[in-house]
């Protein structure tokens, strides 16, 4: 990718390089419960510590309002030692003395973690003289946080205007893959939006239907436009008081030529449980007393004979109550059949933000997809076509 820096233009040989990760890894017990955020940022420390830097690891850990152990990331270094092979050296601050004289003693290659940096208030508050005191320990800057990026932070943003700043490899597969998604994708372009609120989701929304060629919506956001086109959804999830906007929504996309795809059928149930009594109806033969639960089997035919039609899918939310067998059939179908495309080089599918990574993982597409980014807000930001701080910092000049 032309736009940002990233390691290859990187002289890292001797340096002191601030490594900026996300580590807000789950925690039970004081043990890390699920390791895929440090996996995912093995690559860039290994890379720049076998160049010869020395490795100082910059991270957020929970919502803390000033020092607590509760959120120290201590805790994380056992965790981040194993998966690394080498030991790390944790350092009680992120500034002043304590880091100075632990770089000191550090050899090149080896991997330091400083202490989280929302102990600082200026961290959040992208405070000057805070992002000096972060850059006193640095020759450089690489961001491998995207998901993170959205946030004009001290560590995020602030150090890539003081240091030379670069890309991890991390932050790198992101953005190339979101590039392909929907800054310059291969078109026609799908994107599958899914989920419980229109509410939530109209920024992202309204900038999808300017940028892509069909809209397939799903989840309890599927009935509020549903609703909107005078369907009795019965007693779905729906929000009646938004029809007036997803109508709103549905005269752009036809003004800019996006195709909307609804639910034609779905599966129909009287409880929200799994494997409650249910049945497969038309849209608008919905009792007073049941819920729409998922799309039906003609709905998830329509979006499957749509990708062949397109090259590049963005996917946002699952298409019903996934978590819920079978409310999950949709969802797995589709993801199944947009994974069986990708292997066989006819389309790029980049899915993220929310259940969608943990819909992915339930139907075992998660590795077969281009790729699913586990960034979150972050994610949903670039749909919503708003820029990121943390990676606009990085672009070239």
């Amino acid at each position: 990718m032309t736009a940002f820096k990233t390691l290859d233009d990187a002289d890292l040989a001797g340096r002191r390089a601030l490594v900026r990760v996300d580590l807000n890894v789950p925690m039970e017990d004081g043990k890390v419960t699920d390791t895929t955020r440090i996996d995912r940022i093995l690559p860039t420390i290994r890379e720049i510590a076998a160049k010869g830097a020395k490795v100082v690891l910059l991270a957020h850990f929970g919502r803390p309002k000033g020092p607590d152990a509760k959120n120290s990331l201590k805790q994380v270094v056992p965790a981040l030692a194993h998966a690394l092979g080498q030991p790390v050296t944790f350092v009680q601050d992120c500034i002043g003395d304590d880091v100075a004289k632990a770089l000191a003693a550090a050899k090149n290659g080896d991997v330091l973690l400083l202490e989280n940096t929302r102990f600082h208030a200026g961290d959040e508050k992208n405070d000057p003289d805070f992002v000096r005191a972060l850059a006193a320990n640095g020759d450089l800057y690489v961001n491998d946080a995207f998901s993170a990026a959205h946030r004009a932070h001290a560590s995020t943003e602030g150090l890539a205007h003081v240091l030379p700043a670069y890309a991890g490899r991390t932050m790198q597969a992101e953005l190339e893959a979101l590039s392909a998604g929907l800054d310059n994708p291969a078109r026609p372009v799908m994107a599958i939006v899914g989920g419980a609120k229109v509410s939530t989701k109209l920024d992202l929304l309204g900038n999808l239907v300017k940028k892509v060629d069909v809209l397939a919506i799903g989840g309890g956001m599927a009935n509020t436009f549903l609703a909107a086109r005078g369907v009795d959804v019965g007693k779905s999830l729906c929000e009646h008081d938004l029809v007036a906007t997803a109508r709103e929504i549905e005269a752009k996309a036809k003004a800019a030529g996006c195709e909307i795809l609804l639910p034609v059928d779905a599966l129909v149930a009287r409880e929200f449980k799994a494997n409650p009594g249910h049945r497969v109806v038309k849209i608008g033969e919905v009792a007073a007393d049941e819920m729409i639960l998922d799309a039906g089997p003609m709905s998830v035919a329509e979006v499957v004979l749509k990708l062949d039609t397109v090259k590049t899918l963005v996917w946002n939310g699952p298409f019903g109550a996934f978590e819920l067998p079978p409310f999950d059939t949709a969802t797995v179908t589709v993801a199944k059949a947009a994974a069986t495309r990708v292997k066989a080089g006819q389309l790029v599918a980049v899915a993220g933000g929310g259940d969608t990574v943990s819909a992915m993982n339930h139907a075992g597409v998660a590795d077969d997809l281009t790729y699913v980014s586990t960034a979150g807000g972050a994610f949903l930001e670039w749909m919503e076509g708003k820029p990121l701080p943390g990676v606009e910092a990085l672009r070239k000049g």
